[in-house]
């Protein structure tokens, strides 16, 4: 009985911090959605010959990006829940050794 509330436990606090994530995710995208107009106004009413705004949009952009890929898709490195996961089995391994 105690070893599944444990395992409950453990599910519950993995999964509330996917969620913390998710939520953290979304709230990069609506600052972005939010901001990035007000960049471009700015450059527009104020240097309409020269549109700096892009290297915001694509910087900013690409940082969004490798955000949601990070949570929801591909990640490049590795280092993604799985490998949390397998690490922490091995640490509790050799935590008993």
């Amino acid at each position: 009985m105690l070893a599944n509330n444990f395992m409950e436990d453990q599910e519950y606090a993995k999964a509330h911090k996917r969620m913390k994530a998710i939520k953290g995710f979304y709230s990069h995208l609506s600052v972005y959605c939010t901001i990035i107009p007000i960049i471009i106004f700015v450059n527009l009413k104020f240097e309409p010959s020269f549109h700096w705004f892009w290297f915001s949009t694509l910087g900013w952009g690409l940082g969004l990006f490798c955000h949601w890929m990070r949570i929801f898709g591909f990640n490049l490195l590795g280092f993604g829940q799985n490998w949390e996961d397998k690490k922490i089995k091995q640490l509790m391994k050799e935590e008993v050794k």
